[in-house]
């Protein structure tokens, strides 16, 4: 009989101990936020969805070398002579166009590691939080502003660029090895010297 009441009571403490989150909030009046009239207050170090300024962003990849789960894709094609691409806020002059900035929020962990290395300061976790979506494909944001006529018309530059520098030093290489024939000639056909062979016979 003795040791039924201790288990009883036994059993009985533990739902007490269990239940007392339980009925301490019996007796608290219930605080409910009015949403999405009434927002809640978000943390100063809040981390949400990224945003990249495209105005400041130079294409150097530091971004997406730092992400641990690869959500940042980039591509950049480097500028021709005489084009003007501006600088940043922060007065650094642009070398690159940026033709593809791609961030998968479906994939992204929020470690906000990506935004430490980046040299202007472009891309920040924002306080948005509420993305939802339907369809997997609307997590990939796309953060260039160029269209892609100009994207096309900016590779055809530089590939057209490339290939004239390519001309240009096969037709270096072409005219310094004709040069160095024709020198060699010239000094075969100087009167006075004797080939060696002949040198050789005698």
């Amino acid at each position: 009989m003795i040791n039924y009441l201790q288990k009883f009571w036994g059993g009985l403490f533990t739902i007490l101990i269990g239940m007392r989150v339980t009925f301490k909030h019996m007796f608290v009046p219930a605080v409910t936020i009015q949403y999405p009239t009434v927002r809640p207050e978000l943390p100063e170090r809040e981390r949400n969805r990224l945003y990249v300024n495209m105005d400041d962003c130079i294409g150097c990849d530091q971004c997406s070398r730092a992400c641990p789960v690869s959500c940042i894709d980039i591509e950049t094609v480097k500028s021709i002579p005489g084009e003007d691409l501006g600088k940043t806020s922060n007065g650094k002059k642009k070398a690159l166009w940026v033709t593809k900035f791609d961030i998968d929020i479906a994939k992204c962990c929020y470690c906000e590691l990506c935004v430490f290395p980046c040299p202007t300061d472009c891309i920040y976790m924002t306080d948005v939080y509420e993305f939802s979506e339907f369809e997997r494909s609307s997590f990939i944001y796309d953060f260039v502003t160029l269209t892609k006529e100009e994207i096309e018309d900016k590779k055809k530059n530089f590939a057209e660029m490339q290939a004239k520098k390519e001309a240009e030093k096969a037709a270096a290489a072409k005219k310094s090895a004709a040069g160095g024939a024709e020198e060699k000639t010239t000094k075969k056909d100087e009167p006075g010297k004797e080939p060696d062979n002949e040198k050789d016979e005698k």
